[in-house]
């Protein structure tokens, strides 16, 4: 219930983001083709935000042949989790990182970094893996992914405005306007985007401690990921900042202030919660 709360507030808030550009760019007509935009988009993103999401960080499949020792963990913690078996997938980046995606459990992915497997013991790895079963089983990746989708749709859209919206005669506000609004709003989308992430991953720590049954290999998985994180860079999160509140850590390697701004909870808070 109360993820399907965030989730009907977030497409409320991005719809109306995507409404003000439209009006900025275009007045009262820009601000109907912003809305049937927005409605699209927001379709799109329901049914396949996951699947764009793990193309752009180049994600890659993977089965029992390939990652036997990988895909038999996550088989016993989705069992424990009492979710149906996740697609997994593993991004080749040195950054140790993880994310889930899907719209519910029964269509869920799994994506963990070689970084991971590798900076990681076999511990800390399923504490990460829980962690982000726990966000699907509690149904947080439509939101996370929605999130992702739309804020990078928004930063498009008002960059469109900019440069193919300069000639309009539409515009109540001309073409500084439409300059100040490829800076506000993406920062609007971000702040939503921010609001409702932080909350998320303290339940999903708590309860992935409970599915791994070891909440310590998850306080030390966070302590490294976040020290390893600004020693390797994630070029694919790089590309695409809108999608770093999926990530177990900001693969970002951002301050450390824990307040509305930060993509994450700093990890000294994480870890005292656990």
């Amino acid at each position: 219930m109360v993820n399907a709360v965030r989730t009907t507030f977030l497409l409320a808030a991005m719809t109306v983001i995507f409404m003000v550009v439209g009006f900025v760019v275009g007045g009262e007509v820009g601000m109907i083709l912003a809305l049937g935009f927005s409605l699209v988009t927001n379709l799109i993103a329901y049914w396949n935000a996951d699947k764009i999401v793990l193309r752009m960080q180049h994600a890659e499949p993977v089965n029992r042949a390939r990652a036997p020792d990988l895909y038999d963990m996550v088989d016993v913690l989705a069992q424990r989790a009492g979710i149906p078996m996740p697609s997994i997938y593993v991004i080749k980046t040195d950054q140790p990182n993880a994310f889930a995606t899907g719209r519910n459990p029964q269509n869920a992915a799994v994506a963990v970094s070689t970084g991971l497997l590798q900076h990681l013991d076999q511990r800390e790895v399923a504490a990460v893996v829980a962690h982000e079963l726990a966000h699907i089983r509690s149904r947080d990746t439509l939101t996370m992914t929605i999130t992702a989708t739309l804020a990078g749709a928004t930063s498009m859209l008002a960059q469109f405005g900019l440069f193919f919206g300069g000639r309009s005669n539409n515009s109540p506000f001309g073409f500084l306007g439409m300059l100040a609004m490829v800076i506000i709003a993406p920062m609007a989308a971000v702040m939503v985007q921010m609001a409702i992430s932080r909350t998320r991953e303290y339940e999903a720590d708590r309860d992935g401690a409970e599915i791994s049954g070891d909440p310590l290999a998850l306080a030390s998985a966070l302590k490294k990921i976040s020290s390893l994180t600004r020693r390797f860079e994630n070029p694919f999160a790089r590309r695409t900042p809108g999608m770093a509140h999926m990530y177990i850590a900001n693969p970002l390697a951002g301050g450390q202030m824990d307040n509305l701004f930060s993509t994450h909870p700093a990890v000294e808070n994480r870890v005292a919660a656990l």
